[in-house]
């Protein structure tokens, strides 16, 4: 279509749910394509869900104050989500942080497609918590990745990469928010990459695929017989969430949950039993034994 000044611009869906899309988004809704749509999931309350205060909310509104459509579909591949999608007419639609796997009927909607924003250096940790896995890996690099979505989950071929070390004292939610804003960029590029024409589809090299599943909050439990390096991997990769978590055992009492916010690695301890609280001079917190005398 064209806007008023006269340039051929795409008509955008843009897909997207969690805090990761809200940059891309907001960026995309004031550039020079027409945002045709917001799709995202239903309103939900309780813990982990987003409500008014959540970021994609301004989005949502802003979209609703200049008239473009909000659809909150519970199934967006059920026959009625497709067709009010198809109504839309959209060019592209582009994803971020939805929770939903698109399928073919979907994906075939747009005249181009979809494309997905993917905060891992695709094909390593395909799946939902691709920053996490990229922590308690112990990559030293990492970024994000838009592709062209297809039937496989994340196999679909690259259209754009952007790079970033990853810092040693880094949690996946300092991780998420910058690789948040580093998805700007990107996405402006390829989506006018495609307006153009000009993009060069990669097929993504299935012999370094790795996957990053879904966590669970049982998963934030740290495991003492592994080394310190690798429980400071884990520590930081569960914050803010799934929150990484011990017991405390006393003699007489039940254990004690603790929430543990940061771990340092410490003097080597022979002797000591993985898991095992020992006294250290000068040390603040506890000095906790972990595996291989670390």
């Amino acid at each position: 279509m064209t806007d008023s000044g006269g340039e051929v611009t795409l008509k955008l869906l843009l897909m997207g749910t969690g805090e990761f899309a809200v940059p891309a988004f907001a960026a995309l809704a004031d550039g020079p394509h027409q945002v045709v749509g917001l799709v995202t999931q239903p309103d939900r309350g309780g813990p982990g869900h987003h409500d008014h205060r959540h970021p994609l909310e301004l989005i949502k509104s802003a979209c609703l104050q200049q008239g473009v459509p909000v659809l909150q579909p519970a199934k967006v591949n059920a026959a009625d989500a497709i067709a009010s999608i198809a109504a839309l007419a959209p060019d592209l639609a582009v994803v971020a942080a939805y929770g939903q796997i698109l399928r073919p009927e979907l994906i075939g909607v747009p005249r181009l497609g979809a494309i997905n924003l993917h905060a891992s250096l695709l094909p390593r940790h395909r799946g939902a918590t691709p920053i996490h896995h990229a922590i308690l890996a112990g990559d030293t690099q990492t970024g994000v990745s838009v592709f062209q979505i297809a039937p496989a989950v994340d196999t679909g071929p690259l259209l754009g990469v952007v790079r970033t070390e990853i810092g040693p004292c880094e949690t996946t939610g300092g991780l998420h928010d910058r690789l948040a804003e580093l998805a700007v960029g990107l996405a402006t590029e390829v989506v006018d990459g495609l307006d153009a024409g000009t993009t060069s589809p990669l097929v993504q090299d299935e012999i370094g695929a790795t996957l990053a599943p879904r966590l669970k909050k049982a998963d934030a439990a740290i495991d003492w017989s592994v080394d310190a390096v690798a429980i400071d991997r884990h520590v930081r990769a569960m914050r803010p969430w799934p929150n990484p978590f011990t017991f405390l055992h006393g003699d007489d009492s039940e254990p004690r949950r603790l929430i543990v916010q940061s771990v340092e690695t410490g003097p080597d301890l022979d002797g000591v039993e993985p898991g095992e609280v020992v006294a250290g001079a000068d040390v603040e917190g506890l000095l906790v034994g972990c595996g291989g005398g670390t």
